[in-house]
C-alpha cells in the first residue's frame, strides 16, 4: 500500500499520518510513503510488489506513465464527480460553485491524461443547494467506498468493460489559491453564497475591510439593498444583522471571523465592532 508522506500538523508541526497510512499500520500491511512518486526509487519499490491492481483515491500526486500499466488489471482512480464534468484538482468546490443539482463519484482506468481515462462505473447523488464542501466530501467518500466495493470483483472477472468518456460536458478544474477566496460584490449574491459553501474550509471566503480581513464562515441570501455594492449594511428589524450589498441581492453575513479573532455571528460583530457598518469591501 502507498500513501502520501506523514504531514506536519498544528503549531507544533508534529507529523500526522494520513488515514490510509494509519490503517495500513494498524493491520500490519506493507506501506510505502514516497515523497516523490515519480522518483526512480519509488517506481522501483512499487514495481517490486508486482501488483495485480492499483486503486487511487485523493492521492495528490501525478502517477507517472511507468506505473499506469504496471498492474495486470490497470491503475484505477476514484474521482469525486460525474466525469467528464469537473476533471482536475477541485471537483467538489466546482460542483457547488457552479450550482450543479447533481454530482457523484466515478471509477475509471487511468491513462496519461488528466482524469481522462475510460469509465468503469459511476454513481450520482443530488445536491441540496445548501451543501458545504466538507459536508459534500464526506457524503461522496461514503458513496465512493460503496462503488469501489461493488465494482472490484466484477472488474477483476472482466464483467465490467471500461467505456471512453464522452467529450460533451467536459470541464476542467484547477487547484485553488488563497486569493480565490476574496468575495467580489460585483457578482450576484447567489454566486457569493455558493462560493462561501464551496470554499469552506479552503481557501475560505473573505472581505478586506477597514477593520481588516473578515472571513465569512456562513452566509445566506438577502434582499436587494439600497447601498453601493461592497458596502456592509446593518439590516433586520432592529438593524442588528449584517449584510453585504451586491449587484443583485445581498449576502447576509451569518457567521464571521475578523483576523486574529474568534468566530461569531453577524449580530455579535455588529454590536462589538459597530464601525463595520458602512465599511466598504476592497475589490
Amino acid at each position: 500500500m502507498a500513501s502520501a508522506p506523514d504531514r506536519p500538523a498544528g503549531r507544533s508541526a508534529a507529523l500526522r499520518a494520513v488515514p490510509v497510512a494509519t490503517l495500513a499500520r494498524q493491520h500490519g500491511l506493507p506501506l510505502l510513503q514516497p515523497a516523490r512518486l515519480r522518483s526512480a526509487e519509488a517506481i522501483g519499490e512499487i514495481a517490486a510488489l508486482r501488483p495485480d491492481l492499483g486503486v487511487l483515491a485523493d492521492y495528490g500526486q501525478i502517477v507517472p506513465s511507468a506505473l499506469l500499466d504496471l498492474a495486470a488489471h490497470g491503475m484505477l482512480n476514484l474521482h469525486p464527480s460525474l466525469l467528464p464534468r469537473h476533471r482536475g484538482a477541485t471537483p467538489i468546490p466546482a460542483a457547488i460553485l457552479a450550482g450543479d443539482g447533481r454530482t457523484g463519484v466515478s471509477l475509471f482506468r487511468m491513462d496519461a491524461g488528466l482524469d481522462s481515462g475510460p469509465l468503469i462505473a459511476s454513481e450520482g447523488l443530488s445536491l441540496s443547494g445548501s451543501d458545504s464542501a466538507p459536508e459534500l466530501e464526506a457524503r461522496l467518500a461514503v458513496l465512493a467506498a460503496g462503488l469501489l466495493a461493488r465494482s472490484i470483483g466484477p472488474w477483476l472477472r472482466a464483467e465490467l468493460v471500461a467505456q471512453p468518456q464522452p467529450s460533451a460536458g467536459m470541464t476542467l478544474t484547477r487547484p485553488l489559491r488563497r486569493a480565490d477566496g476574496r468575495l467580489d460584490p460585483g457578482r450576484p449574491a447567489a454566486e457569493l453564497e455558493r462560493q462561501v459553501r464551496a470554499y469552506l474550509d479552503w481557501p475560505g471566503s473573505f472581505l478586506e475591510t477597514a477593520l481588516g480581513r473578515l472571513v465569512i464562515q456562513h452566509a445566506s441570501l438577502g434582499p436587494q439593498l439600497d447601498a453601493h455594492p461592497g458596502t456592509v449594511v446593518a439590516t433586520g428589524a432592529e438593524g442588528e444583522e449584517l449584510a453585504l450589498a451586491t449587484t443583485a441581492g445581498s449576502l447576509r453575513l451569518d457567521e464571521v471571523q475578523l483576523a486574529g479573532g474568534r468566530r461569531m455571528t453577524g449580530p455579535e460583530l455588529c454590536r462589538g465592532r459597530p464601525l463595520i457598518v458602512g465599511a466598504l469591501a476592497e475589490r
